[in-house]
């Protein structure tokens, strides 16, 4: 887990180049508070989020950290080690990441790989449509890992209501995993991209989401790339963190990040954090200027134009290693038509709904603080039924009484 420091640097840098980070209504407090983190001031960003990915392994996940976020994100897996759970040692759980994650400093915070809720692709359904009842503008995240028969389960999905698939390869983060897993798991993301994208592409459900990838993306070369594979979207994590000062010591779980990047220890962090968020803006900027100009040599416009486009691509015939050549033929497969990616969020609820109904005609009534009586008529398919209207933002006054008929 990278320090305090690191993460306002970042969100400064997002907000300053307008990217998906740093949830809008916390653009401008954050941009203050986050300047006061790098001054030396830690305490104004206590319950502050530092970014717009709800990682749902639960610990700190409240209503009103969901209903602040762009994009809510439930990590089935992780590229650096699949399979695997998470851990935060105990000697970084200090008191700010305890109140933020609703712990107790000292005690190290497990993250087991399954979750307990999800064992089938209804189970998953059910999480991405309560999260759609607490927030219905964010985009709902589903990260899964690189690896053969990444396509099916991409379907299944997107089946179940998510609207953006990330596929993460095995050369990005975790600092903190086993070295075993760093060298010896995972799978390279060109070959989960290319998969998944093909799959959506048969079972004609490519139009209903976004694809991203991550993963040791660093280049603007790797990012044309990976829109070539069939990627929408593209996620950085060790590449800015290398800009911050990172030097890949591989002692993120110590608590002793020698650069105060992935320490929460105070001195550290005073006395050897050097990054400053103008790093990642113009890290950011840069390789936006060598996207456009891998584009103009491809003669395209945008990323869109090229998202799946494998016939651009080429493999390089190299002598064969071991006497093993490899094929690569399946990753370039001609795999486009029309329209062939997502460009826009899908409405995922009609209007007619219950939720929609009660939004309706109670949100006026407990803005109001007027209450009332109201009926409804349920059915054994509403779900989540009042969740919409207990987010905060608005909460009523201990006078007002409400009650709800259903019939």
């Amino acid at each position: 887990m990278i320090g305090v420091t690191a993460n306002a640097a970042c969100s400064i840098a997002l907000r300053n180049a307008a990217l998906k980070g740093v949830p809008k209504a916390f653009w401008e407090d954050m941009y203050v508070e986050a300047r006061k983190v790098i001054m030396g001031d830690i305490k104004t960003l206590a319950n502050r989020r530092a970014d717009a990915l709800a990682h749902f392994q639960r610990f700190g996940v409240t209503a009103e950290y969901l209903v602040n976020a762009e994009v809510l994100q439930i990590k089935v897996a992780q590229g650096a080690k699949p399979g695997e759970g998470g851990q935060l040692p105990g000697h970084k759980v200090n008191e700010l990441i305890a109140r933020l994650r609703y712990a107790r400093p000292g005690i190290g915070l497990i993250s087991p790989p399954p979750h307990h809720d999800i064992y089938s692709i209804e189970d998953l359904a059910q999480l991405i449509y309560d999260l759609k009842q607490v927030n219905p503008t964010a985009l709902v995240s589903v990260k899964l890992v690189s690896h053969a028969g990444v396509g099916t389960i991409a379907a299944g999905v997107v089946k179940a209501g998510a609207d953006l698939i990330t596929i993460s390869g095995h050369d990005g983060g975790t600092g903190a995993s086993p070295v075993s897993s760093i060298r010896y798991a995972g799978v390279p993301w060109e070959l989960g991209v290319a998969e998944a994208h093909q799959a959506l592409l048969a079972n004609d459900l490519r139009g209903r989401t976004l694809l991203q990838t991550d993963g040791g993306l660093k280049t603007g070369l790797d990012v044309v790339k990976a829109a070539l594979l069939g990627a929408d979207s593209f996620g950085f994590g060790p590449a800015p963190m290398l800009v911050l000062g990172c030097k890949y010591l591989r002692i993120c779980h110590l608590n002793n990040c020698a650069t105060g990047v992935a320490t929460q220890d105070d001195r550290l962090r005073e006395n050897h954090f050097t990054g400053q968020p103008e790093r990642v803006e113009n890290f950011f900027r840069l390789l936006a200027e060598e996207v456009r100009g891998w584009l103009s040599y491809l003669g395209a416009r945008s990323l869109e134009e090229i998202v799946g486009r494998t016939d651009l691509l080429r493999q390089i015939e190299a002598a064969p290693r071991d006497g093993v050549r490899v094929d690569l033929s399946r990753l370039l497969a001609d795999a486009r038509y029309a329209g062939s990616h997502c460009a826009a969020q899908r409405l995922y609820e009609s209007p007619d709904s219950l939720a929609t109904q009660m939004d309706g005609l109670l949100a006026p009534a407990i803005e109001h603080k007027r209450g009332g009586e109201h009926r409804f008529l349920i059915h054994n398919t509403d779900r989540s039924i009042g969740t919409r209207l207990a987010v905060p933002g608005r909460a009523s006054a201990p006078s007002m009484s409400a009650a709800c008929i259903w019939k």
